[in-house]
């Protein structure tokens, strides 16, 4: 019997590529998913999809309707306030404990992904800039070296990429990335803990600010 190690299940393909069109804008909230349609235009049986669909379910981004179809989640003021208030623990643990336990090889991971935020700002490439901000959050959990936190964080982890794509700010979110960076690479915890409160100012702030805009 032979294996492909490079194997990918269609329902992982199929979760993956929703997944990303849901978090980089290209499917809106409130915008249908049919099984059907998205069978057809994914060139897959329906099977994938609906587990694709159960995923995004559990996952937080899709909200389930009858029969077979679904819709992208609408977050609301107060599911983002709830999110927030979760981020906010997670993240301040998060940072401290990557400040205090990280490796060499863990910090040039994070240094990987801040130099590609840092490019995808310069040039205004808003998905890539989302995506490496989003792998540095995800870098710092495992920098943390608590395997309880980053199972927490791999329940939140889709929402938490939706909330890092409300900023609009791409080289502001980078600056204070690279702040981070530097006082996690000195080991400096009370700047880290600082460093991080303002971080999550900055993202409460965009967020607001995306839900004026959506109700204007």
């Amino acid at each position: 019997m032979t294996g492909s190690a490079g194997f990918t299940p269609e329902s992982e393909r199929v979760t993956r590529q929703l997944r990303d069109e849901i978090l980089d804008g290209v499917r809106q909230p409130g915008s249908r998913l049919v099984e059907r349609e998205l069978a057809e235009s994914l060139g897959v049986s329906r099977l994938p999809v609906r587990d694709a669909l159960k995923t995004l379910v559990a996952e937080g981004l899709v909200t389930p309707r009858p029969r077979s179809w679904a819709v992208v989640r609408e977050f609301t003021p107060s599911d983002v306030a709830d999110l927030d208030e979760v981020r906010g623990v997670l993240e301040t643990l998060a940072f401290r404990l990557a400040a205090q336990r990280h490796t060499r090889a863990g910090l040039q991971r994070l240094r990987a992904d801040l130099d590609r935020e840092l490019e995808a700002a310069r040039a205004g490439d808003a998905v890539r800039a989302h995506r490496a901000a989003a792998d540095f959050h995800q870098t710092v959990i495992s920098l943390a070296a608590n395997e309880l936190l980053s199972e927490l964080e791999g329940v939140l982890r889709s929402r938490l990429r939706w909330l890092l794509g409300r900023h609009d700010d791409l080289m502001g979110i980078a600056e204070e990335h690279e702040a981070l960076y530097q006082a996690i690479a000195e080991r400096d915890v009370s700047r880290v803990e600082s460093l991080v409160l303002h971080h999550l100012a900055t993202s409460r702030t965009a967020v607001q600010g995306h839900f004026r805009q959506d109700n204007t």
